[in-house]
């Protein structure tokens, strides 16, 4: 069967996943799975620019994942970036820096196309999908709302509400000091109070991809590490929700650490878990689905096919 691999450059992270594809039904079978905290979009929020740093940490990352590429065989690599590349002035010049230092080639997702892969990432071999459904995805830069059913995406929208540009924009110390947190929830209530009327007939079932939902899942369960089968699918109640922002509201990063976040998460769950928070409040959901899945799998998905026809 042959392999191919996806890149998620995300604004905090950068993903990889190598899959293989069956050629009578163009399905995936995981392979392998990668993470790298690279913050590509430290400082993008005010300046409009990836700096050189945030280039050197992505282009390193970009390196482990091509070892694990070549260890695998893959033939097919497919490279998408979303919300810090998107905004960056630069990113042009990023994006040929990369492909120059590395030999991957990047392509540029709008908000539309990332909400839209996003969602069929998510929902990959989900076979008990209800009538109508949203999935939320909580990015460092962007926060996405798709909404469908089992025939695809209906309708999508990206948020410029993302954990690492509210932590810009309104933190100056961790913990926050209150007002600092009122700043955020006042962005974020602004933002889905918006989309309430549009998006409100999905609200039934919610799936919620990324990291924040996959970090709370992990620290409610007492992981000791990530264990996919422990997370992809666990639901997440409000009140789950709600009782780790009071806890992180008030925790320092080494105490949020210790509760497992990982390395990396740690200043930016406050408000991942903000946006759950207030999504889940403002639309009245009592609980969502859990999945490790999304915007790479959703790429992966789609390219199946031309890999295959290849």
């Amino acid at each position: 069967m042959p392999k191919l691999a996806t890149i998620d450059i995300g604004t905090n992270t950068a993903l990889l996943l190598i899959a293989e594809v069956a050629a009578e039904t163009t399905q995936l079978r995981t392979i392998h799975n990668q993470i790298e905290v690279v913050r590509l979009g430290q400082g993008v929020d005010k300046d409009r620019r990836i700096a050189a740093a945030a280039v050197g940490r992505l282009i390193l990352a970009i390196e482990k994942f091509k070892s694990a590429i070549q260890q695998h065989g893959v033939e097919h690599i497919y490279a998408v970036a979303t919300s810090a590349m998107r905004d960056a002035q630069n990113r042009d010049e990023v994006i040929q820096t990369v492909q120059a230092q590395t030999g991957i080639q990047i392509e540029l997702l709008n908000g539309d196309e990332e909400a839209d892969m996003t969602f069929l990432g998510a929902t990959l071999g989900w076979s008990d999908l209800p009538e109508k459904f949203l999935v939320l995805d909580i990015g460092g830069g962007s926060t996405e709302i798709a909404l469908g059913d089992q025939n695809g995406l209906i309708d999508g929208i990206s948020l410029n509400i993302g954990a690492v540009r509210l932590v810009e924009r309104c933190f100056s110390t961790i913990p926050p000091k209150p007002d600092e947190l009122d700043a955020a929830k006042d962005i974020i209530t602004t933002a889905f109070s918006e989309q309430l009327s549009r998006f409100i007939q999905g609200r039934e079932s919610v799936f919620a991809v990324a990291g924040t939902p996959a970090t709370l899942a992990k620290v409610i369960q007492k992981l000791p590490e990530f264990i996919p089968e422990r997370i992809h699918g666990f639901e997440l109640t409000y009140e789950h929700v709600h009782s780790l922002l009071e806890t992180f509201s008030k925790s320092t990063t080494e105490q949020v650490l210790e509760m497992g976040v990982d390395q990396g998460r740690e200043d930016l769950i406050i408000v991942g878990t903000m946006i759950l928070h207030q999504f889940m409040r403002i639309f009245g959901i009592p609980s969502v689905r859990v999945s490790i899945q999304g915007l790479r799998y959703g790429v992966a998905a789609r390219k199946a096919a031309e890999v295959i026809a290849k």
